[in-house]
């Protein structure tokens, strides 16, 4: 007995050292992020910084402003494309699909998380860009090839987690509303939606996180040019792209730059994904306090 009370506790010592070394390794990452990218803001200005519309390294001045609308407007594109097909796929497979087409259709969309998102900048230079050229004008590169692109990979994200979290459902749920008179359709809509709710705003966050983090599918197919764009098919370039892409030589004040950039998209990234968790919270709250 005192033994096996003996593994317990350092089971336990094991997993809590694991789970603090975890913090600590994301607080030594953003401290050095923030310790080499404050000096360019200091020596910038913040607003100068944040709000300003060029960025010409060459002449020392770094304005993020149009990038951050990039990075933001690609990954509401690409969640407006990709939520409503990963949430139509997810149920499809959870509640609908034979178990037959489920053990083909599941491990085909799990395997396109392991594409290299570089396979899949060159489907998007070799399809998509040609096709927006040839359809809608212009070079190609632009704001809806990049976010096509990140929709593509976003997808098995947010099935998979999407689907995990409708059958992970008691099936009571479902048998209590057939009993009741309701359809196939009007319990999954009204009954296990609703219950698994919180479960697939995660997934939504977890994609978004992907969607706004990646860098080398969108270098490829968003023609990296600093400016708001006037339309969806004008070239952009985010967060991401900027720093992979003068990462390579930038010295000085402007390598300070491009991890006050990271700073930023690490800001983005945080205020977005504390607003997804409270509406997260909230529904969860909602749901224990029956309201569901």
């Amino acid at each position: 007995m005192m033994t096996e009370k003996k593994e317990d506790k350092f089971v336990q010592w094991i997993l809590f050292a694991t789970g603090i070394s975890s913090i600590l390794i994301i607080i030594l990452i953003i401290a050095f992020i923030f310790r080499e990218g404050l000096p360019a803001i200091y020596s910038v200005g913040f607003f100068n910084f944040i709000f300003g519309m060029v960025w010409n390294p060459d002449n020392g001045i770094f304005g993020v402003f149009p990038m951050i609308i990039g990075t933001l407007l690609t990954t509401l594109i690409a969640l407006l494309f990709a939520v409503p097909l990963s949430l139509c796929c997810s149920i499809f497979l959870a509640e609908i699909a034979p178990p037959n087409m489920r053990k083909i259709l599941k491990p085909t969309i799990q395997g396109l998380a392991g594409i290299p998102s570089v396979v899949y900048g060159f489907f998007g230079l070799v399809i998509i860009v040609p096709f927006m050229r040839i359809h809608f004008g212009g070079s190609g590169f632009s704001v809806l090839s990049a976010s096509l692109i990140l929709t593509i990979m976003i997808l098995p994200t947010i099935i998979s987690i999407s689907e995990d979290a409708l059958r992970s459902i008691p099936y009571e749920y479902n048998e209590a509303s057939l009993a009741l008179g309701a359809t196939q359709w009007q319990t999954i809509k009204n009954v296990i939606f609703p219950a698994a709710l919180p479960g697939i705003i995660t997934a939504i966050i977890l994609g978004m996180g992907r969607a706004i983090g990646e860098t080398m599918a969108v270098i490829m197919v968003a023609g990296n040019v600093v400016q708001i764009p006037g339309s969806i098919f004008e070239p952009v370039r985010t967060l991401t792209s900027n720093i992979a892409l003068e990462m390579g030589y930038a010295t000085g004040l402007h390598y300070s730059a491009l991890f006050a950039t990271g700073i930023v998209l690490l800001t983005v990234i945080i205020i977005l994904l504390l607003i997804a968790n409270y509406i997260n919270y909230k529904k969860r709250v909602t749901i224990g306090g029956g309201y569901l």
